[in-house]
């Protein structure tokens, strides 16, 4: 006969020990059980898959508590199923020289279906714990991961001293995945942030995808120097016959000191992440050491966020022109436009906003102004008789996600009734293979349109020749750093390689023009190879409205006298 005392005591420790269970640990389940599986006169409780899963074989089945003699003449059985998933057997056999009576079969019954119960409960935290906290994709935790754990380490007061992050960026992954494909270079990706997890075993390490290509590591300082020597660079093999691509990142370093005040994972992500801004835009350095000078840049490009939507407003930014000079004739045949800021009194330098807003649609909105602006300029000119060149007008990347840029172009120049042979639109040259279709995409349309297309700073970006074959351009802007100056080492190399890039831009009958033209060799070395337009401080400055209209009214240049 059961004791119905003993029973309901050991119920009661079975739902509270099961209560306080975070995972399937069978040695804490096993302990949970324990009690009541001695009131019941069970030997052994298991659990196993009844059909194909994903599991290894040794989660297949799994025994929760087994007592020292077991009875498999007899045995309850109980066949659950998780939603959408597969049926489960629990079963529980007595314990040797005992037999389950009917009353200790029902119970145990009902102790399976409520062990069941609480399983379930724990699988479906942490089946949502994978999705909140896990990156499926590259099989790592991901950002708000590291936003509870960094928190959970921060209440507990665990001393972050002597650990560091680096927030680390893959570079031009975009040309792997076009070299080997998308699905081989997911491959890469998860090989090459696996082969830096794995070197990661002190308590509280670990790496984070923060999204996309960018990732953040928390280590130990000491540890440091071997991490970072993979992010700068390794060998990933993608196949099984071995072969490797090479895989770099830029990284951003924080080493946390001991008086850091660190109250929350964003004081921490913040700034190893701006160090790797700066390393990735305005360094040399692949790796760059955050420094509080840092905090100081972020703060000014947080202020320049807050005042841009007042200041375009208020149209405090002002349309400059620099003049594109004519080398046959030294006469005036175009300009670009540029932007300058004029904020209470002062002209603020582009290099200050323009990377900011960049980071941001803001360019966008800025790029649009200044088409505009332009436009109206144009108008103005052409109703005052004067004698009007042509206006190129930069446009941002950011805009070569727009699927509607040909629209929003036409409709501003179209608002402003400029006839489209005045206006050129600039695209800087692009760094990956997405944006070479979409900057495709856009030169085409505006071709039809008849708007005249450059590509600015060509030879600095990704797959320059097929930017001019496979791109209907009507204008070759050469990079500045093509021209030689007097102090270069490699001044003949630069000669030569100008002189086939104008040969070959010729040849695909595209007109070619020189920017930071600033010496009278350098327009030698233009005229010689038959390059006939040049920009440059030798000629003129960025230049106020009202000046550039002086420029308008058969302005004559002339050919340096040194």
């Amino acid at each position: 006969m059961m004791n119905q005392t003993e029973y309901i005591h050991a119920l009661e420790n079975f739902l509270s020990s099961m209560e306080q269970i975070e995972n399937k640990n069978t040695a804490h389940v096993g302990n949970a059980v324990k009690d009541l599986c001695h009131v019941l006169h069970i030997g052994k409780i298991t659990m196993q898959y009844l059909e194909e899963t994903d599991l290894p074989d040794t989660q297949k089945m799994v025994v929760f508590y087994e007592a020292e003699h077991v009875s498999f003449s007899d045995s309850v059985k109980k066949v659950l199923t998780f939603p959408n998933g597969p049926d489960i057997l629990y079963e529980a056999f007595p314990e040797k020289e005992n037999a389950f009576t009917d009353e200790i079969r029902e119970k145990t019954a009902l102790f399976l279906h409520t062990l069941f119960v609480f399983n379930a409960k724990v699988q479906l935290i942490q089946m949502t714990d994978t999705l909140m906290y896990h990156d499926n994709d590259l099989d790592v935790p991901n950002v708000k991961y590291f936003q509870m754990y960094i928190g959970k380490l921060l209440k507990a007061n665990v001393d972050m001293a002597n650990y560091a992050a680096v927030f680390f960026n893959c570079k031009h992954f975009s040309v792997i995945n076009q070299q080997i494909g998308r699905q081989k270079g997911t491959v890469v990706m998860k090989n090459y942030v696996h082969a830096i997890k794995d070197m990661l075993t002190e308590q509280h390490e670990f790496l984070c995808r923060m999204g996309g290509d960018n990732f953040t590591v928390i280590l130990k300082q000491e540890h440091l120097p071997r991490i970072l020597q993979a992010i700068e660079g390794m060998g990933v093999a993608y196949n099984a016959s071995g072969d490797r691509v090479l895989v770099t990142a830029t990284a951003g370093v924080y080493k946390i000191q001991k008086n850091d005040i660190i109250r929350l994972p964003s004081d921490i992500l913040d700034k190893c992440s701006l160090a790797c801004y700066a390393a990735r835009y305005q360094s040399s350095q692949d790796i760059v050491f955050f420094n509080n000078k840092m905090l100081e840049y972020k703060k000014k490009n947080v202020a320049i966020e807050n005042m841009f939507p007042e200041a375009i407003k208020n149209e405090e930014f002002l349309v400059y022109y620099q003049p594109k000079i004519s080398l046959d004739g030294f006469s005036l045949a175009g300009a670009e436009a540029l932007c300058r800021w004029k904020h209470e009194g002062k002209l603020i330098s582009p290099a200050d906003f323009i990377p900011v807003l960049e980071q941001g649609m803001e360019i966008c909105t800025l790029d649009f102004y200044m088409l505009d602006h332009v436009c109206k300029d144009i108008r103005r000119w052409l109703d005052e008789g004067r004698n009007v060149v042509k206006i190129s007008v930069n446009l941002s990347r950011r805009h070569m996600t727009d699927m509607d840029l040909l629209e929003h172009i036409l409709e501003i120049i179209d608002r402003n009734h400029v006839p489209h042979e005045y206006i050129e639109i600039e695209l800087t040259e692009t760094t990956t293979d997405v944006e070479f279709k979409d900057i495709k995409r856009v030169v085409n349309g505006l071709q039809k349109a008849g708007i005249s297309t450059s590509v600015d700073d060509f030879g600095i970006g990704y797959s320059s020749l097929n930017l001019i074959k496979e791109i209907p351009w009507n204008v070759l802007k050469i990079d500045k750093s093509f021209l030689p100056n007097t102090e270069d080492t490699d001044k003949h190399t630069k000669i030569a390689m100008f002189r086939h890039v104008i040969a070959m831009a010729q040849e695909l009958g595209l007109e070619c023009i020189a920017e930071g033209v600033e010496t009278k060799e350098q327009v030698d070395l233009l005229m010689s190879n038959c390059c006939n337009l040049a920009q440059g401080f030798l000629f003129d400055k960025p230049l106020p409205v009202t000046d550039f209209e002086n420029r308008l009214n058969d302005y004559q240049y002339h050919y340096p006298d040194k």
